[in-house]
């Protein structure tokens, strides 16, 4: 199905939004945003959502729906809390998680970010029921977030997309690994734009890729610095199935944007940051969870051939990285 193409608005924001907020927690909060997601094998969704305490740290706590979409069932304590003793890299909590279901390991693989005194760096853990984690640490030292794995290994090797800062700017970036612990090989898969691009400022991954029939699908955040701060967008983007660090098409207008009062007004205003995606059974319908002004989760649908039907009008090759 091709789309009209003067069609811009490729996700649809859920009527109920926000499907999960701060009143709706068993305990204390500040807020609840930016989930990690995934489908559990009897079908339930579950996210793993971040939890920032009224310290201002950060921890994850699960809830649990048949649909998807409401009837959210909440763990009553943290599921995944930070352990600063054992781990010092989690002192000041742990950020953003990114599930991807290793079919291999017959495991979910979280990515996330754990912040301390050095900054925030990308720590691992996987689990089989969501109650009980194997740390692996940190994989990616600071200052690195934004990371998520592939489902399947690469040419033998897993592969980790993630978003180091440093003197070369925000891009993101990939590397690999036999083990899940050492990583090499690291490359920069796409770059932010220059100019007054709505991503020349900043870019990192928001959901695990997407396998697709036509190449991994990524959806990803941009950063423009404004006036009024930083505005948070979401932009789409295909690569190469057996060559993941070659970009295919890129689209050049954002798909997502802050203009609801929930996603323009909150802790960090202007923010649209998905870190969980959901394929449903029909293997086209997506559900992208995201947090909204840092504040609360909403969730928007969307079509994997639609995405990549738009990709074919408003995306272009792109070019080479120059940081390879």
């Amino acid at each position: 199905m091709m789309i009209q193409q003067n069609r811009l608005d490729l996700f649809a924001r859920h009527p109920a939004n926000p499907i999960l907020q701060a009143s709706d927690w068993p305990y204390p909060i500040n807020s609840v945003f930016n989930p990690g997601a995934t489908i559990l094998a009897d079908g339930t969704t579950l996210l793993l959502c971040r939890v920032e305490d009224r310290r201002g740290h950060s921890h994850f706590c699960a809830a649990r729906s048949a649909n998807g979409l409401d009837t959210w069932q909440i763990d009553a304590h943290p599921t995944f809390a930070p352990d600063p003793q054992r781990y010092p890299e989690e002192q000041w909590g742990i950020e953003d998680p990114r599930i991807t279901y290793l079919e291999e390991l017959a495991a979910y693989a979280v990515v996330y970010t754990s912040y301390a005194t050095g900054g925030p760096g990308v720590s691992l853990a996987t689990t089989t029921d969501f109650k009980t984690f194997t740390r692996y640490g940190v994989v990616m030292q600071p200052e690195n977030k934004d990371a998520a794995l592939f489902p399947v290994r690469i040419n033998g090797l897993w592969a980790m997309i993630h978003r180091p800062i440093g003197a070369q700017g925000s891009h993101i970036w990939m590397s690999f690994s036999p083990d899940l612990r050492h990583w090499g090989q690291h490359q920069c898969m796409l770059e932010a734009r220059k100019g007054a691009w709505w991503d020349a400022n900043k870019i990192g991954l928001s959901p695990p890729p997407i396998a697709t029939e036509e190449g991994w699908l990524m959806i990803y955040h941009g950063v423009r610095i404004t006036p009024g701060g930083c505005l948070y967008r979401i932009g789409v983007a295909l690569f190469e199935t057996d060559h993941p660090e070659r970009c295919l098409r890129r689209g050049e207008p954002w798909v997502l944007s802050p203009h609801t009062e929930y996603e323009r007004h909150g802790d960090v205003p202007n923010v649209i940051f998905p870190c969980g995606v959901t394929v449903l059974p029909d293997g086209d319908t997506l559900h992208v969870y995201y947090g909204a002004a840092d504040s609360c989760i909403a969730v928007a649908i969307g079509s994997i051939r639609q995405i990549l039907d738009w990709l074919t009008i408003y995306g272009l090759p792109s070019e080479t990285p120059s940081h390879r």
